[in-house]
């Protein structure tokens, strides 16, 4: 039951919350002290208490213990890791709105909510910022993130392949009952058949790939890389068509859109994708894209200054689907992630939640809405949508535009920074000359120390000023940084000069020790 102090208690939550938006913008930490995560972490209650320690006590402790121990990933436009989107003020305020309604949006019973038909509007503005048609691409659901959208992208997969050759054996048997994967299950499919290989053709695939394939009981080592080098991200047609034309085998290729090291893509034009779906149509392949955020470079317009890039999402509209983050440069709350489908059917066939009466929406919806329960994975969502579709709206197109260009011109000035820089040295760029890097370059930029002492410590040096964050990783077995832009706040002048500051600080306080 409520009491005055639960009023109170709220209140002090967002006032906090508002003066940490309105004061995280410039030159604040991104990361906390490790002192006040030691703090925060000795802080915790480790025991359950018999009585509770009542609401304004534990307010205390969520926002002077718990709360400066967080780092400013949503709120710092310089957290550079991982490809982190913030939350913009729209997005924020419908999120606001999310919490105190608290809807679980599962049945479309629209004469009880309007959530249901809220995120169908939302998804359809989403597809509409992408340039796809309404009508092309009926199955469509928010999901939690890329890797469970990428889960319902290989189920569905699985499902076409798998029941496409079924049907094929039973040509001459048109009367037999039809049977699909999610009624049989994968093996016994499988062996209706004759299916004795289920296998993954693509280019250097993102980790969420593989485990998702795991997740459907295609396993990990389901993946075969058919580019034209080793560590390549285009494909190789010959090679493709030679591992598409195997007995017994059925197949799902995947695209990269916008691989997650360097933000390079594996098709440049339509006419690539095309390709690819003229060899998935003559094998009866799926074919589906991860685009966790290489998919928002079709709302750039084709230009000189943005044309290679926008080519990079040139022609996903013929995919068979798509999966993809509106965490990242969406810009809005965690956790958020969307799927498209070209074909309906194989949604319902995987995920629909079959003899439960007391969730259906009764008589057929006359708006023709589908019950996100099943088209989804999930049983129990949250009103993820309604961020979606009020940032968009305050946006638009115009808006998201303006934004990802400021984020690629972040990432071309620090770019070119590296590639001028004596101690250090720009990767992935093939000829990283200013012109290959004003048009090649989409949000990440991928760098080392030539010095191969500083290189192995440079991450930590970086993130040890707490004015930036960068995350590791790898390239051609050797350890490099990473910087993403995805902050709808970036601006490219002030953080490429913040960013350029931060590193020759660590220069600088390297040289003396060596």
């Amino acid at each position: 039951m409520q009491n005055p102090s639960d009023q109170t208690c709220l209140s002090q939550a967002q006032q906090h919350v508002l003066k940490l938006i309105f004061e995280s913008q410039d030159g604040h930490r991104v990361l906390p002290h490790a002192t006040t995560i030691q703090k925060a972490s000795s802080s915790l209650v480790s025991s359950l208490p018999d009585q509770g320690h009542g609401i304004q006590r534990t307010t205390e402790h969520v926002l002077d213990e718990i709360a400066p121990a967080l780092n400013h990933q949503a709120l710092s436009p310089s957290y550079y890791g991982l490809v982190t989107g913030g939350v913009t003020p729209a997005a924020r305020l419908a999120e606001e709105i999310v919490s105190a309604y608290d809807q679980n949006v599962v049945v479309h019973l629209p004469e009880t909510s309007i959530a249901t038909t809220v995120e169908d509007h939302a998804l359809k503005l989403l597809l509409q910022l992408f340039n796809f048609s309404l009508e092309a691409w009926p199955g469509r659901t928010f999901t939690t993130g890329a890797t469970a959208s990428n889960v319902m992208g290989l189920a569905c997969g699985r499902e076409h392949v798998i029941n496409g050759a079924i049907q094929k054996r039973r040509k001459h048997s048109a009367s037999q009952t039809a049977q699909t994967v999610g009624e049989l299950g994968l093996l016994a499919a499988c062996r209706e058949a004759d299916i004795a290989d289920i296998q993954i053709l693509t280019t250097l695939p993102h980790s969420s790939l593989k485990k998702a394939s795991s997740i459907v009981g295609l396993g990990r080592s389901c993946f075969h890389q058919v580019s034209r080098s080793k560590d390549g991200l285009e494909f190789d047609l010959d090679m493709l068509e030679e591992r598409l034309k195997r007995p017994h085998s059925a197949s799902i290729v995947v695209i990269s859109c916008a691989e997650v090291n360097t933000g390079l893509f594996a098709t440049h034009s339509y006419g690539d994708v095309d390709a690819l779906r003229a060899l998935c149509d003559k094998y009866d392949a799926w074919l589906h894209v991860d685009a966790a955020f290489g998919l928002f470079a079709r709302i750039l317009e084709s230009s000189e200054e943005f044309g290679y890039v926008h080519g990079g999402a040139e022609g996903l509209e013929l995919a068979d689907s798509i999966a993809g983050d509106a965490h990242k440069l969406l810009n809005v709350p965690y956790d958020c992630g969307f799927f498209f489908c070209r074909h309906p059917g194989q949604t319902q066939r995987v995920f629909q939640n079959a003899n439960a009466v007391y969730l259906s929406a009764g008589s057929p919806s006359l708006d023709h809405i589908e019950s996100p329960l099943n088209v989804g994975i999930e049983n129990s969502r949250r009103f993820r949508a309604l961020p979606v579709y009020s940032t968009l709206v305050s946006y638009g197109r115009r808006g998201y535009q303006d934004m990802l260009q400021s984020q690629i011109r972040f990432a071309r000035r620090v770019a070119w920074y590296i590639s001028q820089h004596p101690d250090l040295e720009l990767l992935s760029q093939a000829l990283p000359d200013k012109a290959s890097i004003d048009r090649e370059t989409y949000i990440i930029v991928l760098f080392r120390a030539k010095n191969e002492a500083l290189n192995h410590t440079l991450v930590k040096r970086i993130n040890d000023f707490s004015q930036i964050y960068v995350t590791g990783t790898s390239w051609n077995e050797v350890p490099a940084c990473r910087i993403a832009a995805a902050n709808w706040q970036v601006d490219p002048e002030r953080d490429s000069a913040r960013v350029g500051s931060v590193l020759e600080r660590v220069l600088r306080d390297w040289r003396p020790a060596h």
